[in-house]
């Protein structure tokens, strides 16, 4: 298709959606994405912190090192080519690419490294904190980032180990801006935050040429990448709220991919021109029971429930294409991540080992639960096949606000609820599933362990926080990976499932990358055959 064509296509897609049944089959270099994009508050790497946002920004704009589409589990140079790390000075020193050219042409320099970096903590805007971890703050940052020619030294403070600063420089805040460009467009102090909420200024695989608020997203690939241009010449994502609509778009050959379809609608896809592909995400599906409930304290109990989930059952039907069965508390797709899964549904065992322990039938539980689908009907699951051991569980359904509050107060008895990381590395999730080194009721933690008020035992909050500075980046992984087996096999927290994401594409689409959150979904290498 010729660049003309293209052109009137991207065009015409940028006009109000009536009438766009008659637009059917895409340019061959345009990527077009239906999907619900009025989450966008921000997108302005030091702001963004909703899902599309996270997706935006990955694609337009470069960290030091990042998680790239070619593999999301392997930590690669960025604007880095390679870094020095001295975990006595705790530092670490980033030599950065002599080629690296920001989609402006301004080229990329050690002072817009530490320019965007100081940025984010002197804004002090939703995503700080990520980087406000490392013991920086607005009055110190400027000393704690120093350059010298190609060179940056990123000073941290705080026992961590250099792989966990590295993940924290990974993540979305980390993303290094074009200076001379934000500046040029900063109003009353702003560093350019308001003009950066409507435009870009990277140096990724994408630069964005236009962007209407609820309503479409365009992007055009960077033909000078550092690591290939993308093969599409634009990705043009529209809002389509409607998941029905979406259907229909992808059915008549109006987009390339739908991001929004419900279970249902993937299952009544038929045609060879259309196929589903399913990407594991980041949260994690839990059943926990709270330690200030006497009859939930013994570690049978817990032992027990782990034979009482219809792990199978529930993939099988309810929750098809939405979770597959996980039981540790790192997701499965990130280094770290423990992937086996022994427990399976086993009532008679599950009676066993309560009968051993001399626990007393039925043990009378309540279930607290959002009340939307699938949890709910995960609940009624829950409820049947617990059941067949003697623990009874009465749900309790309310909205997420409702059971999230009775969660933080500690006034559950168990709860159907999930969790997922700030950012990638095992850490995030370490500390809420195996740490809790004050379970007083004052102490309010914003983890699993506390909110359950299960006082972890001394030797998982030592490996903890051993593994948070372990410098041998192997070393650390294997220390997660056996906190969350023995997590896994006996906590009063019951992982199941990991949950699932399905996206609907053309059949002559392929390449798409979709890791385990937002920050992971790359449109570099897609294209069509």
């Amino acid at each position: 298709m010729n660049k003309l064509k293209s052109a009137l296509f991207a065009s015409a897609l940028a006009l109000p959606t009536a009438g766009t049944a008659a637009l059917a089959d895409t340019p061959d270099d345009i990527l077009v994405i239906a999907q619900n994009i009025d989450d966008i508050v921000a997108i302005d790497p030091a702001q963004a912190y909703e899902f599309t946002s996270g997706e935006l920004v990955t694609n337009l704009y470069d960290r030091l090192v990042q998680y790239d589409a070619e593999d999301p589990t392997v930590l690669a140079p960025g604007i880095a080519t390679e870094w020095v790390a001295d975990a006595e000075a705790k530092t670490i020193t980033f030599t950065l690419r002599d080629d690296a050219v920001f989609n402006s042409g301004n080229p990329v320099t050690a002072e817009d490294v530490l320019f965007s970096l100081s940025r984010v903590i002197k804004l002090n805007l939703t995503p700080a904190f990520i980087l406000a971890q490392l013991g920086w703050t607005p009055e110190n940052v400027d000393d704690m980032l120093t350059a010298e020619g190609n060179l940056v030294t990123v000073k941290y403070e705080g026992d961590f180990s250099p792989a966990f600063v590295l993940n924290v420089l990974a993540a979305r805040p980390a993303s290094i801006v074009d200076k001379a460009l934000a500046m040029e467009h900063e109003v009353d102090g702003d560093m350019g935050n308001a003009w950066l909420n409507a435009n870009s200024a990277g140096s990724g695989p994408f630069t964005l040429t236009a962007y209407t608020p609820g309503q479409m997203v365009r992007m055009a690939a960077n033909a000078d990448y550092f690591k290939g241009a993308p093969k599409m010449s634009q990705v043009i994502i529209r809002h389509v709220a409607e998941a029905a609509t979406q259907q229909l778009l992808l059915e008549q050959g109006d987009i390339d991919m739908a991001r929004n379809l419900t279970p249902d609608q993937v299952a009544s896809l038929s045609g060879d021109d259309i196929k589903v592909e399913t990407f594991p995400q980041a949260a994690v599906h839990f059943l926990s029971f709270n330690q200030k409930t006497e009859s939930l304290t013994d570690p049978a109990v817990w032992e027990a429930a782990r034979y009482l989930v219809d792990y199978t059952g529930m993939t099988d039907t309810i929750i098809k294409g939405q979770m597959e069965v996980h039981q540790a508390f790192w997701p499965k797709g990130f280094p770290g991540s423990y992937d086996e899964t022994p427990f399976t549904y086993d009532p008679e065992k599950a009676k066993q080992i309560l009968a051993d322990a001399g626990i007393e039938t039925p043990v009378e539980v309540t279930l607290d639960v959002i009340n939307a689908a699938p949890f709910t009907d995960m609940a009624q699951s829950l409820q049947a096949s617990f059941a067949d051991a003697g623990i009874e569980f009465e749900i309790l359904p309310g909205t997420g606000a409702q059971v999230i509050t009775k969660y933080r107060e500690r006034t559950h008895q168990a709860m159907l609820l999930y969790w997922g990381p700030d950012f990638m590395d095992p850490h995030s999730n370490a500390k809420a599933f195996a740490y809790n080194s004050n379970n007083a009721d004052d102490n309010y933690q914003a983890t699993t362990t506390w909110r359950n008020a299960w006082a972890v035992p001394d030797e998982l909050n030592t490996q903890t926080m051993a593994a948070l500075s372990e410098s041998d980046p192997e070393a650390r992984l294997d220390m997660y990976r056996d906190l969350q087996a023995k997590v896994q096999e006996s906590s009063p927290i019951v992982v199941m499932f990991q949950a699932s994401y399905e996206v609907a594409m053309g059949a002559d689409v392929s390449g798409y990358v979709n890791g385990a959150t937002s920050d992971y979904v790359f449109y570099r290498l897609v294209e069509k055959e």
